[in-house]
This record gives C-alpha cells, sequence and structure tokens, in this order.
C-alpha cells in the first residue's frame, strides 16, 4: 500500500483538499509535511499521538516532516473544538512548554541528518514574533474578508457565546505559518485533527493568493470512544507522554482496558501493525475476547513506543504481580508506581500493631472492626494473609526497606510508608 491507502485503511483520512493532485504529488517523489503543537500544557498527552504518528508514517514512507512547535500561535489560543477562551500564559510559560514539547518529539520522528528524509523541528515564534502589526494587516490580513472567517466552523461554534478577537485572528496566524513553510521549506501538505479543517483551507487559500502554488491538506478523525466517553482520560485526568505526570504502568493500564468495540480501530490508529496481524487479533476478539489478546498486544505497543522496551518490563511486572497477588516482587520504585493513587499513609512508629495500622490508614473505621477483618482472612499484607490479631508492623516485613502494602477486601489497597 502506498501512503494514502495505508491511511485509508487504517481510518486516519477524514477529509482531504485536492486529493487527485495529491496522490500524483506523492507518487512523484518525498512532499514536505507539517503539523503544529501548541504549547499549551508542560507535556503531550496521548490526544497528540495520532498526528505525530501520522507524521512517522508519513517520513517512513520516505517524505519529509515537519513538526511545527507553536511558540507563537501558543500564546494566542485555538478556538478550534473549544466552547470556551483559553487561558494566555505568559512568554516564559509557552517558552518552557515548547522546548519541552521540542524533547517529546525526538521520540517519534527522526531529526538525523544522517538520514535521506530528516524531521525538521521549527517554532513559529521565529516568524510570528518578529512581524509588525502593521506589516501583517496590509499583508496578509487583507487576504482574508469577515465574512470568510465568520463561515468557518471553528468561529461560527464560538459566535453566541463570543469569541474576541484574539482568539479569532488565530486562523489567520496558522494560515501565516502555512504560508512561511511553503515559502521557507517548500512545505505543501498540511496535517490536522477534523476540527483544524478551516484553518488548513485558510492556509491553502492564502497560499494560493500570495505566491500562486497549489498546497495541500488532509485531516484526521477526531478519536471517540464507543462509549460516548472522551478518548484519553483515565479517571477524569489526561493521559500524559511524561512518565513523571502519567507512570508508564499507569499508561499500559489505559490502553490494555480498552472497549472490544474499539481496540482494532485504535490498533489501526496507533500501531504499526501490519493488516494481516490487525486482521489476526479481530478474528480473536470475535472468538475469544475472554482473553483480551488484541488489548495486550495494544497495550505492549503503545507502552513500548512511548516509555521503551525496560519501562513495558516494569508494566508487565507491576501487572503481573497485582493480578496474582506477588507484590513483594516489586522494587521500590514500581511500588511507588503500581500504588501511586492509592490512599497512602506515613507512619512513624514501626512497633504499631496490624490493628493500629488498619486503623490509622483508615483501612478500617475502628479496632473493632480491623480485628473483626483480620480474623475473618480479610487481611493481605504484602500479599499475603494474615490472621494474627496481635502481629505487628515490625514483624511483618518491607518492600524496598520503606513500604508495606495493605489489602483490605479484594480491591482496597492501601500504601503505608515508614518514616524512620
Amino acid at each position: 500500500m502506498n501512503i494514502l491507502e495505508d491511511l485509508e485503511y487504517r481510518g486516519l483520512i477524514y477529509q482531504t483538499a485536492n486529493r487527485e493532485e495529491l496522490e500524483k504529488k506523492l507518487a512523484e517523489g518525498p512532499v514536505t509535511l507539517y503539523i503544529g503543537f501548541d504549547p499549551t500544557a508542560d507535556s503531550l498527552h496521548i490526544g497528540h499521538l495520532l498526528p505525530i504518528l501520522t507524521l512517522r508514517r508519513f517520513q517512513q514512507a520516505g517524505h519529509l516532516p515537519i513538526a511545527l512547535v507553536g511558540g507563537g500561535t501558543g500564546m494566542i489560543g485555538d478556538p478550534s473544538g473549544r466552547s470556551t477562551e483559553r487561558v494566555l500564559n505568559s512568554a516564559d510559560v509557552v517558552k518552557g512548554f515548547s522546548e519541552t514539547i521540542r524533547g517529546q518529539l525526538s521520540r517519534y520522528l527522526d531529526f538525523s541528518e544522517a538520514r535521506q528524509n530528516p524531521a525538521r523541528l521549527v517554532n513559529n515564534y521565529d516568524w510570528l514574533g518578529s512581524i509588525s502589526l502593521i506589516d501583517f494587516l496590509r499583508d496578509v490580513g487583507k487576504n482574508f474578508t469577515v465574512n470568510y472567517m465568520l463561515a468557518k466552523d471553528s468561529v461560527d461554534s464560538r459566535m453566541a457565546a463570543g469569541i474576541s478577537f484574539t482568539e479569532f485572528s488565530y486562523m489567520i496566524l496558522q494560515a501565516y505559518d502555512f504560508y512561511q513553510l511553503n515559502e521557507r521549506m517548500d512545505c505543501s501538505l498540511q496535517l490536522g485533527g477534523s476540527d483544524q479543517w478551516g484553518n488548513i483551507t485558510a492556509g491553502l487559500d492564502l497560499i494560493g493568493k500570495q505566491s500562486g502554488k497549489q498546497a495541500f491538506g488532509i485531516t484526521m478523525p477526531l478519536i471517540t470512544k464507543s462509549d460516548g466517553t472522551k478518548f484519553g482520560k483515565s479517571a477524569g485526568n489526561a493521559v500524559w507522554l511524561d512518565p513523571e505526570k502519567t507512570s508508564p504502568y499507569q499508561f499500559y493500564q489505559f490502553w490494555v482496558n480498552t472497549d472490544d468495540l474499539d481496540v482494532i480501530k485504535f490498533l489501526k490508529y496507533f500501531t504499526f501493525l501490519p493488516a494481516e496481524e490487525i486482521s489476526r487479533l479481530e478474528g480473536a476478539v470475535a472468538s475469544e475476547p475472554e482473553k483480551r489478546e488484541a488489548q495486550k498486544v495494544l497495550a505492549a505497543e503503545m507502552t513500548r513506543l512511548v516509555h521503551g522496551e525496560e519501562a513495558l518490563t516494569s508494566a508487565l511486572r507491576i501487572t503481573q504481580a497485582l493480578f496474582s497477588g506477588n507484590v513483594r516482587e516489586l522494587s521500590r520504585e514500581e511500588v511507588e508506581e503500581a500504588f501511586k493513587d492509592v490512599p497512602s499513609t506515613e507512619v512513624a512508629n514501626a512497633e504499631l500493631s496490624l490493628v493500629d495500622l488498619l486503623v490509622e490508614t483508615k483501612a478500617a473505621p475502628s479496632k473493632r472492626q480491623a480485628r473483626q477483618d483480620i480474623e475473618s482472612g480479610a487481611v493481605s499484607v504484602n500479599g499475603e494473609k494474615v490472621t494474627q490479631v496481635d502481629a505487628t508492623a515490625a514483624g511483618l516485613g518491607r518492600i524496598g526497606g520503606d513500604y508495606l502494602i495493605l489489602r483490605r477486601g479484594k480491591k482496597n489497597y492501601f500504601l503505608v510508608r515508614f518514616a524512620d
């Protein structure tokens, strides 16, 4: 399959501008293309993975990808896909976010000059930060009528609630980015999510008016889950690419919990597995859904891609230890990662009884209830059931020299860290 056929198979093409001419251009040789990433946080999240990996697919097919960091547009805010105005960040904050994004993108795109088609990284602050307001209005703004801009979905959807002139201008800024990349680097193709269609076509129009050149655009579908919930959220929080914000174990768990109705779509979207393997996994979902083979493959592929082989191995160790109850096998770091979100308590007195520990950590509401839970076999410590009411913290052992893991019932975990 050529690149467009592969994108079609994976369901990654939503809209295309000048499709027939684009097919011809792609067949003639390498095409330079770009996607923009506005620095609105100190890390990218998995909602960014689809465009990043699509750039990677183009690079693997021999084309020339540009990752544009929006150091300029990130200070304005894109109204696309939003119902409210963004909070404006300071120049220093945006600059810091931009540097972080630069580092994260290098994991997915090959910027090595030794490569025939190295990826390139640019920052639109380089041209937006130096152009004067008068020049911008005269040379760029004159190409856009207000009626033209109001007809775009990204603006029209905000008119009822109100949109500031700041965000209203975003479309022209992004169009100017495309024009600048076309002039400076012969970039003729822009990719983005389907909510970017209005911004992309504005860029096509600007290039046509300013230089008479033909340019192209492709949008990818916005990702939806079968249950209607927003993709990229886990327990209400974004799933980040930064391991300090979302640990590799949490990252693995997000993917392994994918619904049967979504898993094949996500395998096509996010992995580089061949069609034959995806088809085999689709059969496995239909014939043996209880094995969750497709989900395990998806989680492994994504964790390896984003965090590396060592992090995947650790995530699998944690998963197996929690499933089997053998948490003593975990390292200190793995305990911290696995139990990052469970209730935790720091204890200074290592001589506390298990009964007192259960009350101290709020695993039991009272000493009486704690004794009953211990005697009935409902309490486990470091993966082993404890039924002795007179057991003490000192005699229960620690993981990594610091931690003790309490479990009450089947799923209620509590982490104890000893301060001594």
